[in-house]
């Protein structure tokens, strides 16, 4: 990615954009042209290296919120046989990058999807529900308790945050704050 382009992806700003199950979700920046094309290359296109600008995106963002510390660092899972397809989870990439910035702990062992769902962006928001209702386990019962930072690469109607959200509460784990790299919608 060339610095122009990074320079032109545009930063919402520093505030919770919207409150999921009363946890805080904030979006990075708006879905334009560059972090829609960063994003698909990542995801779709075998560009691994652009975890790494997403990561430094999400991380500057990150960089003004008041209460930043301490978090593990939590990405989405993928379904298994999605991430056979795509030979990796893209947000496991980002989270390891952000994770060199920002000296937070990595956990990608701590939930796992165990539902094949379908993609979202094509669905509405009572679809997206019960595209991923029951499609998170934790899998750790011998955790300590810990603050969470889960993070995902874009947030629309906060269905996977919220599914996250209740697989953890289920589990003792509370202290939940989310991050996406961007939202569609400019809030």
């Amino acid at each position: 990615m060339c610095s122009k382009c990074y320079a032109e992806m545009d930063f919402l700003p520093v505030r919770i954009n919207r409150i999921v199950l009363k946890k805080p979700v904030f979006c990075a920046g708006v879905y334009n042209k560059n972090l829609q094309k960063l994003i698909r290359g990542l995801k779709y296109h075998n560009q691994k290296e652009l975890a790494f600008y997403l990561a430094k995106f999400m991380y500057e963002f990150w960089q003004n919120i008041e209460e930043k510390n301490n978090f593990q660092i939590v990405p989405v899972p993928i379904f298994p046989k999605r991430e056979k397809q795509r030979k990796y989870n893209h947000m496991n990439l980002v989270a390891e990058e952000f994770c060199k910035l920002s000296g937070s702990t990595l956990n990608t062992d701590l939930i796992k999807r165990i539902k094949d769902t379908k993609p979202q962006y094509k669905l509405k928001k009572a679809e997206r529900e019960a595209n991923l209702a029951g499609a998170f386990e934790v899998e750790k019962e011998n955790f300590l308790p810990m603050k969470i930072l889960i993070i995902d690469d874009i947030c629309t109607t906060g269905s996977t945050f919220e599914e996250m959200i209740k697989e953890f509460e289920k589990h003792g784990i509370s202290d939940i704050t989310c991050l996406a790299a961007t939202t569609p919608f400019e809030e």
